[in-house]
């Protein structure tokens, strides 16, 4: 089939919830490292990543290697058996997990290690009422869909109590009208009054991104969580921290959680980059708190599967023998440089820079006093990267935020091409 067909059956068979990106959308037939070759002809450089889950590299060699021989060797037989690429990942995990005797468990997603990490802490503390935060996304699930702090995803009303949703750390357009470091933090200590006023003062916990992903990669100050989380302990519940999008190194560390200092999550979460595409969800606790999770409850047919679990291995090797951690920080860091030059070059258009590592986020305004979101701007960005072949992503409540992140192996030259094509893209959108 051509693209036009492509497109044409997508439309056709397809629910009309599986969207796509630009004007005409981009059909691609093969990818290796940083670039994407459409339907087109036309080489793309990637600044998304499949929505952050190609963390080293489309077709990397090494993972790529290792999954094809695994798929001639043992495929699927299910959690009913112990397997060994299963226990060589979940050892690995808990000698670099942020807490010590960690265990795991494995799904296909995000949104199902999510739910499960939620089933733990109500499982663990015999309570069910959560909080979660405004602007956040937490998947597809029946749980999930109540988490979320966006109107547009929530497809159907709420449906399961006892989720209450607390004041994001947006600094950018704070609820309280404050200024960091002024501000006090009034939106981590109005957590308690959440806890006091619309529950019953007793919860299961507390789920939180370390950078909020489909929010628009907001980031909170770094004493947020250490104040948060302080107050959910208090209160008897568990914190998780849900990095689905942030670990792996992404933000500049293994995990997202240790961009802050005195906090340590209770619960996990994570899926995305941990495979470099295969599917798999991790939600990992300390033990204390896993081993609540006895008999029959959640079992997951292909989570851990071998394939996945193998891919995962890999992904892990490349990352830490590779260094990209470190080319995380260092490219991260020259994004962002770039990226806050361009905002000195549209100061009324682009409202806010932010990020962490290569989670770098672009908020796009109609005037920079007023802050009015402009999420037709922000498309016409996103059309004119494109037809200069960079491919970005974009997200936050109002659709008015560009998120850029490219696979973690990005290296100089192209973090300088994508910001040349930015510069270009901004001034053929805002002219």
């Amino acid at each position: 089939m051509d693209a036009r067909e492509i497109i044409e059956k997508h439309n056709q068979y397809l629910f009309p919830n599986v969207s796509n990106y630009y004007q005409e959308p981009l059909v691609p037939l093969k990818a290796n490292g940083m670039i994407v070759t459409g339907a087109d002809g036309k080489n793309y450089l990637d600044f998304f990543g499949g929505i952050l889950t190609v963390s080293v590299g489309h077709c990397h060699p090494r993972v790529t290697a290792r999954v094809i021989e695994q798929q001639k060797t043992l495929v699927h037989l299910s959690t009913l058996y112990p397997m060994e690429t299963q226990v060589r990942l979940a050892e690995r995990l808990a000698h670099i997990a942020p807490f010590s005797q960690a265990k795991s468990f494995f799904t296909s997603s995000g949104t199902e290690a999510d739910e499960t990490a939620v089933l733990l802490a109500k499982v663990r503390t015999g309570r069910r009422e959560l909080i979660a935060l405004r602007h956040s996304y937490g998947g597809r699930g029946a749980v999930a869909l109540n988490m979320m702090g966006q109107a547009p995803w929530r497809l159907v009303d709420s449906e399961i109590p006892g989720i209450k949703h607390a004041h994001a750390p947006y600094c950018y357009r704070c609820d309280f009208h404050l200024k960091y470091p002024d501000c006090g933090l009034a939106c981590a200590r109005d957590v308690e009054t959440l806890i006091q006023t619309e529950t019953r003062g007793l919860i299961a916990g507390m789920i939180a991104e370390p950078v909020m992903g489909v929010g628009g990669f907001i980031v909170p100050p770094k004493e947020y969580f250490e104040i948060v989380s302080g107050i959910v302990n208090q209160y008897g519940g568990l914190f998780i921290a849900d990095e689905v999008q942030t670990a792996w190194g992404r933000t500049g560390k293994w995990w997202g959680v240790q961009n802050f200092p005195n906090f340590t999550p209770d619960i996990l979460t994570s899926a995305k980059g941990m495979a470099n595409g295969q599917p798999i969800g991790l939600t990992m606790a300390k033990a204390d708190v896993a081993d609540a999770m006895r008999g029959l409850l959640s079992l997951a047919t292909f989570g851990g599967n071998p394939v996945s679990t193998t891919a995962a291995l890999a992904t892990l090797e490349v990352i830490e023998e590779e260094h990209l951690v470190q080319n995380v920080q260092a490219m991260g860091a020259r994004l962002r440089d770039g990226l806050e030059q361009l905002q000195g070059d549209f100061p009324v258009r682009i409202g806010d820079v932010r990020g962490l590592g290569l989670m770098q986020a672009v908020e796009i305004v109609k005037d920079a006093r007023s802050k009015e979101p402009d999420a037709p701007a922000t498309v016409r960005v996103m059309e004119a990267a494109k037809k200069r072949q960079l491919l970005i992503g974009k997200g936050g409540l109002y659709g008015n935020t560009l998120r850029i992140a490219p696979p973690m192996i990005v290296n100089v030259g192209q973090v300088d091409d994508a910001l040349k094509v930015l510069a270009d893209s901004f001034a053929e959108a805002f002219a």
